[in-house]
C-alpha cells in the first residue's frame, strides 16, 4: 500500500464536492452567542464569506482545500469555478464583516483553537496564489486570529488533549504554517515555546482512551505532528523517541488499528472517518521525518496507508461527512510533503 498522489482526477473530484457545499447555507450548525434578540440572524448575515459547509470552520478548511487544489492543478476543469468563488467571496467588504463579528465581546472564544488554526492555514495557502489578491483580502482576518493566538497562549496554562475541535496541538501546528509563510519569527517562537511548555516533558504515551466515540483526531499523533512541525529534527527526534518509545513494536496498538464507523448519517460517529484520515496524515508526516533506514519508518508508513485506505472510500455519501472529510483526505495524501 502506498500513499496516492494528488492527481488531477482526485483533485477534480474533491473540488466538485467542496464547490457543492461551501455556499450551501443549510443545514447549518452555528457557533453563535446571542447577547440580545437582534443577534438572531442567518448564517450568511453573520458570516458573508464562511456561511456554508454546515459550520464555519468546515467552510474555512474547504476554502483551504480548494486553494490547495487550485495551486496544484491550475488547469483542471473546476479551476474557473474556484477562481470565481474566490473572486466573489474573498473581497475586503465581506472580510470586514467577518472581522466585525469577531470584535464582539461574545465572540472572544469563537472557534478556538480549531477554526483559528484553519483560518491561518487558509491564509498561508492563499499567500502568493494567483496574483495574491485573495490573500491580501483575507489578511485583516488572519491578523485578528494570529493576535488571538498571541493573547491566548501566554494565559493558557494547560493544553487540551482531546480528539475533537478543542485540541490545542492541532491549533499550534496549523498556525505554524502561517507564521512560516509570513516570516513572523516572533509568532513562530511563541508557538514553539508553548508546544515545549505543554508537551516537552511528555514520555511513554499510552494513547489511553483512543479512540473516543466522536474523535476525528488522535490526541497522541497530533501532538507528535505538532512537535515535528515546530521543532528542528535534532530536538524532535529525541523527543519522539521518548514520547512513543515502542512504536517499532506497533505499540500502543490502538494507534495502528483503523477506527470502525457504524453509522455515517450520525455526525459524531462519522467523525471516525476523519480520525482515520487525520491519523494517516500524522503517521505519514512522522514516517517521513525519520531517517532512511530507521526501522520505525516502514512500520509507521504502513499504518498510515491502512488508515488512508479505510478513510478514502467514504469522503462523500452523507452530508455529515461530505461537508468536511475531503480536506482531511488532502492533508493525508500530501500535506506533510509541503511542511
Amino acid at each position: 500500500m502506498t500513499t496516492p498522489s494528488l492527481t488531477e482526477e482526485i483533485a477534480l473530484r474533491f473540488a466538485r464536492i467542496a464547490l457543492g457545499h461551501v455556499r450551501r447555507e443549510y443545514p447549518n450548525k452555528p457557533d453563535h452567542t446571542l447577547a440580545g434578540p437582534e443577534d438572531a440572524r442567518t448564517p450568511s448575515a453573520l458570516h458573508p464569506v464562511f456561511y456554508g459547509s454546515y459550520d464555519w470552520h468546515s467552510c474555512v478548511h474547504s476554502y483551504w482545500m480548494l486553494a490547495r487544489l487550485l495551486r496544484r492543478h491550475p488547469s483542471m476543469e473546476a479551476a474557473a469555478d474556484i477562481v470565481a468563488l474566490f473572486d466573489e467571496q474573498l473581497i475586503p467588504e465581506k472580510i470586514a464583516v467577518e472581522c466585525a463579528y469577531l470584535a464582539q465581546p461574545t465572540a472572544r472564544g469563537f472557534k478556538r483553537p480549531y477554526g483559528w488554526g484553519w483560518l491561518l492555514k487558509l491564509a498561508a495557502e492563499l499567500y502568493g496564489l494567483d496574483d495574491g489578491r485573495w490573500g491580501r483580502a483575507l489578511t485583516p482576518l488572519a491578523e485578528v486570529f494570529s493576535q488571538r493566538f498571541r493573547d491566548f497562549l501566554p494565559i493558557a496554562t494547560y493544553p487540551v488533549r482531546v480528539g475533537t475541535h478543542f485540541n490545542t496541538a492541532f491549533g499550534l501546528r496549523m498556525a505554524a504554517d502561517y507564521a512560516t509563510v509570513t516570516a513572523d519569527g516572533a509568532f513562530l517562537a511563541l508557538l514553539r515555546e508553548t508546544a515545549l511548555r505543554w508537551y516537552g516533558a511528555d514520555e511513554d504515551c499510552p494513547a489511553w482512551g483512543e479512540p473516543s466515540g466522536d474523535d476525528f483526531q488522535s490526541p497522541a499523533l497530533i501532538e507528535a505532528e505538532c512537535m515535528r512541525r515546530l521543532l528542528a529534527p535534532g530536538r524532535f527526534l529525541p523527543w519522539f523517541e521518548r514520547f512513543l518509545p515502542r512504536i517499532a513494536e506497533k505499540q500502543p496498538a490502538v494507534l495502528f488499528e483503523p477506527a470502525t464507523v457504524t453509522d455515517r448519517t450520525d455526525g459524531k460517529i462519522a467523525h471516525l472517518d476523519g480520525l482515520n484520515l487525520s491519523r494517516a496524515w500524522c503517521l505519514s508526516a512522522l514516517a517521513a521525518a525519520l531517517p532512511m533506514g530507521d526501522v520505525r519508518r516502514p512500520v509507521i508508513a504502513d499504518a498510515a496507508a491502512r488508515h488512508l485506505d479505510a478513510g478514502l472510500p467514504h469522503i462523500a455519501g452523507d452530508y455529515m461527512g461530505e461537508h468536511w472529510l475531503a480536506s482531511f483526505a488532502v492533508l493525508a495524501i500530501e500535506e506533510h510533503r509541503a511542511a
